[in-house]
Order: structure tokens, then sequence, then C-alpha cells
């Protein structure tokens, strides 16, 4: 075996190999989002915050298992809940109260005992031990909240249900029984499981994205043997120095140099530039563009984790790891409330152990409970979680789909937006923009002609021609001879004139000099962003056509409503420097990137970031993954590529950067509610602590019982929805 050769074997150049290689080769590692410095070769969750820990590399291939662990959860304790919530309706509306008539209070009780108890002790089993997790870390998060408020309420309910006696007549209702709450138990239970069903549906969302790239190169190359016999081999099989064969219509494996032939390659993935570029010997090939017309031999130079494509899936890996996490305003509060709810309720149960009346275990027991109960955190856990579903909903009534709490709060403070070119500010397809005929030659005879030649090209440029002249009417005669001159244009007979259509070179070679009037226009097209073909009939220059990807009809509007918003406006383009200036001078955008790979569109945004600046990218294409994906908030086209919506946080459905204004003012507005329905969800434990705790009592003789406080708990919950359903009304 020759070791200079093997050692740059690497099995990570097939989708299946690069999966293995980038994240299944036994040393992938799993980490939190919210603390990287947490880091496990096995999943489970973070010790600080309790979050579930993620692969820092997603795999190749989507493992639901967790999803399907937990939807199962949801909906045993979703089916378990319901009938809770009726037996809690029960006195307090007539025509449900009339579905338990019959049945007595105390085997209501204990009916709902056994229905709580597999929600609480099963299905919640988890934030128990996050929430403990948490508080042995001296870090108490929302799952110390959610266990404690669950714990308390249904150790308090099981107490009442099976020594009812011990409590005072003060806590028993007109038929002498003693509240339970069951049902605040195993429905706050219920509500996180739903929320954690949707965490890991988006987790699930971003890496799709990883495993889309990965599925872009092709699964096999058609490797050329030393004695020139040829053989299809698996990718991962492929090694720098092999001879590699890419016929019409086939994705270049690897990245390699030209060695034969000469065609034309969709490099679209790359630059998101439309157009194809024209590749001969000594040319480079990158892996998973797509050959078009000719075919070509390559010599892979780079296999395997050393390929563009495999440096992108890196890239967008890294900066969706180095996110911020999803937000959670109540996990920042808990630090200081969760100590301060249980300080409270530990020396509110002293006070009334010493100073209380008799019996005075039991006033301190109901009154600690009974602030405990109104800590709970049904309305906190709901606060952020209500206003960004119906924030979601009305997005997506306007054309805006977000993908997380995260972006929604961050577009509101978005001050900067790096904007791709093609398919974003423009319609991302070539089209028939100008023709100017020579003297003694109409814009009609000169554009037949070109038409009647392009037609039997596979070119983009001369599908751009042939519709143009479809859509103005012209009637294009069929050719009768047909030679392509590769990198340089056509010619061929079209009824008995010899047509030429290509670059200036080949039309002077055909015609002689060309008019400097017609070559200063050429000039002035192409510094325009047009790519301008010469016209050749029988030996005598007829004139010039050209082809530009047209500006959006929106985009001109949305730039000047970003720019009155407030929004610096910056362009990084994969094409040329000439067209990516043409583009922004018309549009009224001052900087101005042209000529940008991925790598470097991901530096301009994290640059900017750099800087002290929120930055927002918008793009369609998967070059723009990287960028999308570092950005403080992704956006991408709905009329782009898969890749590109699956590493963005925001979806324009319709591809209109109009889109952005509304969004942005919708993300203020659903920001603001949530700061309203934290306020709201505080307010109830401001006042009602107190009040549980029995501050009233030596004034006024007041005590809130546990009913109370779960009344209480269960206002604030409504006030918290009903505000947030507001949001179904914005005008955005």
């Amino acid at each position: 075996m020759d070791p200079q050769k093997h050692r740059h074997r690497d099995h990570a150049a097939s989708p299946a190999g690069q999966g293995a290689a980038l994240a299944d080769d036994g040393t992938a590692e799993w980490t939190c989002p919210m603390h990287p410095q947490i880091v496990r070769s096995a999943p489970g969750s973070c010790p600080i915050c309790g979050m579930a820990l993620e692969r820092r590399v997603p795999a190749a291939v989507e493992d639901t298992a967790e999803l399907d662990a937990v939807m199962r959860r949801f909906w045993a304790c979703a089916m378990l809940s319901l009938p809770l919530i009726v037996f809690a309706m029960a006195p307090h509306v007539e025509s449900v109260g009339r579905l338990v008539d019959g049945i007595s209070p105390r085997a209501v009780r204990w009916i709902e005992l056994a229905l709580a108890s597999p929600v609480v002790l099963w299905g919640g089993a988890s934030y128990f031990t996050r929430g403990w997790a948490g508080a042995v870390a001296r870090s108490p998060n929302m799952y110390t909240l959610i266990g404690l408020g669950v714990g308390v309420a249904y150790a308090y309910s099981l107490l009442a249900a099976l020594a009812p006696d011990r409590f005072p007549s003060a806590f028993r209702d007109q038929a002498g029984q003693v509240a339970v709450y069951f049902e605040a138990a195993a429905v706050i239970v219920t509500l996180v499981l739903l929320g954690e069903v949707l965490e890991l549906r988006a987790r699930g969302q971003t890496s799709a994205a990883i495993r889309s790239l990965l599925g872009l190169a092709p699964r096999t190359a058609r490797r050329i043997a030393p004695d020139g016999t040829e053989a299809d081999v698996p990718l991962d099989n492929v090694e720098v120095g092999d001879l590699l064969r890419v016929r019409p219509g086939e994705k270049v494996p690897v990245d390699g140099v030209v060695v034969e032939g000469a065609s034309s390659v969709d490099e679209s993935m790359l630059t998101g530039e439309p157009l194809p570029v024209d590749k001969r010997p000594g040319d480079t090939a990158v892996g998973a563009t797509v050959n078009q017309t000719g075919a070509l031999v390559i010599r892979a130079e780079r296999v395997g984790r050393a390929t563009l494509l495999a440096q992108i899936v890196q890239m967008v890996a890294e900066a969706q790891r180095s996110r911020a996490p999803l937000q959670r305003l109540a996990d920042r509060v808990s630090a200081w409330f969760v100590p301060s709810v249980v300080i409270i309720a530990a020396a509110t149960f002293v006070a009334w152990a010493i100073w209380g009346p008799a019996p005075a275990l039991a006033y301190a027991l109901i009154n600690s409970v009974a602030v405990l109960i109104i800590a709970c955190p049904c309305a906190l856990g709901l606060a952020t979680p209500i206003s960004i579903m119906v924030a979601t909903g009305r997005g997506a009534g306007i054309g805006v789909l977000f993908r997380d709490a995260e972006a929604i709060e961050h577009l509101r403070a978005v001050d900067t937006l790096v904007v791709d070119k093609t398919g974003t500010l423009t319609l991302g397809k070539p089209a028939l923009q100008n023709v100017s005929p020579a003297d003694g030659y109409s814009e009609a005879e000169v554009l037949a002609a070109a038409a009647a030649l392009e037609r039997l090209s596979e070119h983009p440029l001369a599908a751009a021609i042939v519709a143009g002249a479809a859509e103005r009417g012209v009637v294009a005669a069929g050719a009768e001879s047909f030679d392509s001159v590769t990198g340089a244009g056509v010619r061929g007979t079209v009824g008995e004139r010899e047509v030429v259509v290509g670059n200036q070179q080949l039309a002077e070679g055909a015609a002689g000099a060309i008019p400097s009037v017609y070559t200063e226009e050429a000039d002035r097209l192409r510094f325009r962003g047009h790519t301008v073909m010469f016209v050749v009939i029988d030996r005598h220059f007829a004139g010039l056509v050209s082809v530009a990807d047209p500006i959006k009809p929106s985009a001109a509007e949305a730039v000047a409503e970003l720019k009155r918003a407030g929004i610096e406006v910056v362009m990084a383009s994969g094409d040329s420097a000439r067209t990516a200036a043409a583009v922004g001078n018309a549009l009224g955008i001052d900087a101005i990137h042209g000529g940008v790979k991925p790598a470097d569109k991901a530096a301009i945004v994290r640059t900017l970031r750099g800087r002290g600046r929120v930055v927002a990218m918008a793009g369609d294409g998967i070059n723009d993954a990287p960028a999308l994906a570092a950005a403080d908030v992704g956006i991408a086209m709905g009329t782009g590529t898969d890749v590109a919506m699956q590493s963005a946080q925001v979806t324009l459905v319709k591809g209109d950067l109009r889109g952005i204004a509304r969004a942005r003012r919708l993300s203020a507005a659903t920001v603001r509610n949530i700061k309203q329905n934290l306020v709201f969800a505080f307010i109830y434990n401001a006042l009602g602590i107190p009040v549980a705790a029995g501050v009233l009592y030596p004034f006024f003789g007041w005590l809130l019982s546990p009913m109370l406080a779960a009344a209480a708990m269960s206002l604030s919950s409504v006030s918290v929805i009903v505000n947030a359903l507001r949001l179904r009304h914005h005008s955005a």
C-alpha cells in the first residue's frame, strides 16, 4: 500500500461518510446550548440549567428517539389530565357538574389521585431531577420552579386526600371537604411537556440544514484507472490524485482541477450566481456543483473533510451552536425568585409554628403551602410561549415564518441587514434585457437570428434569449446547422444566412472590427451587470443583445423602507464586484461587497457583530447558509433553497424584503407583550405571597387558603392568555 497516497484518505466524502466523520465516528460530543462549557460524551441534561444537551455536530441521519419519547409522555399525560380538568370544573359549571353527578366527593378525590399520580410521578419525573440538579449547582432554573410548584401542589393534595381530618375547619368547603389541587399539578406537567415537544422539533429543523448539506454530494464517482478503464466507486473511496470523469448532468464529486474537456458548470451552490461558469483544463472544480454541457475529467485534490462542501457543513454547525438558546425570561428571574419563595415559605412556617393559634403546626403547614402554590410558575411558564405562539400565527398570516422565540426577540433590535444579491434583491433567473441593432438591421431581425441559433444551445443564457424573443412576439426560424465554441459563443446557419452569437472576440473574428459606439454601449451594459453578446449576420455586425438577472420590483421600496427604519443595508454577493455594484447602486445601497465566498459572507457578519451591531442576514442560496447561521437573525427567502430556510430563523414566504420591516414591527410588539405578561404573572405573586404568608391576619383576620391561592394562580394565567391573544390583531 502506498502510504503517501492513503494518508489522504477520509471516509467523509459521501453523505453517509461525511455524517459519520463529522458526527458518528465514535467521538460525538453533546453540549448545552446555554452553557457551552458543559460537554458530555453521551446525551443527557445540563447540570446547571436542566436543558437537554445537543450534539456539537448533528448526526447524518435524524434521531427522533428523544422527541418520540417526549411525545408519548405528552399524549399520555394529556389524556389523564383532561378528566382532571372536568372534575375541577364540575362545582363551577352546571353542565359539567351533571357529568359527575352521583359520584361522591371522596370517590372523586381518589379518582383524581389515581389520574394525577402517573402524570406527576412518571410524566414529570425528569423535571424534578433537573430542578434538583439546578438547586444542587446553586443555579435554580425553570425546572426548579416547575418541580417545586408541581411537587407542593401534589404533596398537599395527597395529604388532603389521605388525611383530611388533619386540616382545620377554615380550610374546608361547605361540604366539609378539604380542597385538592391534583389538576393544577397534572396540567402544569402536561403544558411543560408540550413546550419540550415544540423545542425538540425546532432543534430537529436546525439539524435538518446539516443533513441537507450532506445530501448535496453525490454518492458515487466515476474513477478512471491507470489502464484507462472506468468504474463507479463509492465517494468515500475517492482519494487525492484520482482521475474522475464527470458527464453532462452529473455533480462534480470532489474538489479538483480540470485536466481534460470543456463545459459549463452551475456553481450557484457556491456563489449564488445563476449564470454557469465555463471550465477548461487548469480550472478548479468544486464538489457538489453541477456539470451541464460537456464531459470533464478532473483530478481530485481535496476529499472528505477537506472539500468546500464539508467546510460549509462545519461552518453552519459551529455558527448554529454559537447561537444563544431559545429565550427564557423566566429562567433569568428564577435565579432570585425561587430562593426567595422558598425562604418566604420557610419563614411563614416558622412564624406560624411559634406565634400562630392552635393548632399552630397545621396553620404553619397550610400557610407555607399557600405561599408555594401561589408562586407556582404556571403563568410564569405561559408568559413567553403563549405570546410566541400567537405571534408566529400572526406572522404566518402576513407571510413571515418565525422558527423560534430567539428570532422574535432579536429581530426588533436589528440595526444592520446583510443581504445577498441573487434571488434576494434580484429574481435569481437571467432574462433578456436589451437589444441594440446596428444600422441597417431591425431589433426583431437581430433577436430572431440570435434566438434561432440559441434555441439549439443548452446554456441558460440561450434560454433567456429564446424566452425573451417569445415574450416580444418575435418568431425565430429553425437553424440548419449549429456549432458551439466553448467559452466564446455559438454559430450556425439560419435559413440561408450565417449567424454568429458570442463575445466580442468571436464576433470580430467573423465580421472584423466592431464600431466603437457599440463596444462602448457594451461596456456600459456590463457596468450595469449585464452579460453582452454580439450578433453577426453574413459576416456583418448586426447588433448586440444583453442578459441580466432583473432586480425584484419590490426591492427598491424594501431597501428604502429599511433605511427609513434606521437599518444599515449591506450587500454581500458571490457575483462579480462590477455586477454587485450595479445592483447596489441602483437600489441605493452604500456598503457593497462583490465576489465573496460563503466563508467571506460569514466573516462579514462576524465583523459587524464584533463592532456591536445587531445583524440580520437575508439570503436564499446554499452559499448563504453559513452567514445565515452566524447572524443574530437569519432571514431566508421562501423562494430559495431548503438549506437556506433551514439555516435561517425567519423565512419570508414570498421572498419579498418588505416583509422584514413587517416582521420587525411584529417582533417589537411581541416582546412588549411578553414583558406585560411577566408583569401580570409577578403582580399576582407580589400581592399574593404576602397575603398567603398571613401578613393581614393580625389586622383583619384574613388568611389566603390554598384554594384561593390556586384561584389567583389560575386568574394570572387567564390574564396572560387574554393579553397574548391581542397580538392576533396587530397591524404589522
